[in-house]
């Protein structure tokens, strides 16, 4: 995933509300949001190569994502799956707050990444580059390949139009999440970031919606979740066309 927008406890009904984007190479194996076979109470797409994942949720409205830090320098051979990380958090038993405490000891041992983690009543982000765990407050979010909230072009167009939907009219607030997703309009070469890889590089990951020809926003998820249920789409974008998938989870 990397682009995680959210609105923690700022909503009249919906007590949070994500709308990403998972950007990837197009050839890498993927599956659609399903409910896992082994870990029936899991809703999530899976990473077909590493069998991690980026996003999801629980039927007990345990909700977890992450995004990769970008930094080209960083050696990842012989490091472990980040998508892991997020499947662990969904399938731990205890609090997950002792479970992102935990991380601290692994720290070395994955690539850098932004992991969130919790549910509608208590929500963390942790980073293994920033090394400290944070309980979100209310408020909105935005999250890509640095740390929380910083304004990259793609996470402060992000934030601007999640605090625009979700406080204007709130017919069809999926639709207009997915459509805010959708954005797909390079920023200007003034207020890119610099993160070490070339400017065409730059140029073509700073939309909120990526495409290429060989790597791009490969599905967005929307996520809303009340005090009674929880509603999750997803929608896959390939060579194929669109796939769709809504899920709904009563709590």
């Amino acid at each position: 995933m990397c682009l995680i927008l959210f609105a923690y406890q700022v909503h009249p009904v919906y007590k949070l509300i994500v709308a990403a984007n998972r950007d990837e190479f197009y050839q890498r194996p993927t599956a659609p949001v399903h409910y896992w076979e082994e870990s029936p109470k899991i809703l999530a797409g899976r990473d077909l190569e590493k069998m991690g994942t980026w996003m999801g949720i629980t039927t007990k409205g345990r909700f977890a994502a992450l995004t990769n830090y970008r930094n080209p320098q960083e050696l990842i051979e012989g490091k472990r799956s980040r998508g892991e990380l997020v499947a662990e958090a969904l399938k731990h038993k205890g609090n997950v707050k002792d479970y992102l405490q935990g991380l601290a000891d692994y720290n070395n041992e994955y690539p850098g990444y932004n992991l969130l983690a919790g549910d509608a009543n208590e929500l963390f982000y942790y980073s293994n580059i920033e090394q400290m765990l944070r309980k979100i407050e209310p408020g909105i979010y935005g999250v890509s390949n640095h740390l929380l909230n910083t304004e990259w072009p793609k996470v402060k167009i992000g934030r601007e139009g999640l605090s625009r939907i979700i406080t204007g009219k709130q017919e069809d607030l999926a639709d207009k999440l997915f459509e805010l997703l959708q954005h797909s309009d390079p920023a200007p070469d003034s207020i890119l970031p610099s993160t070490g890889i070339s400017l065409e590089w730059e140029r073509m990951l700073s939309p909120l919606f990526i495409k290429s020809e060989h790597y791009g926003t490969r599905s967005s998820t929307v996520l809303l979740m009340s005090e009674k249920e929880i509603q999750y789409a997803e929608r896959v974008f390939s060579k194929a066309g669109e796939n769709n998938k809504k899920y709904t989870i009563v709590l």
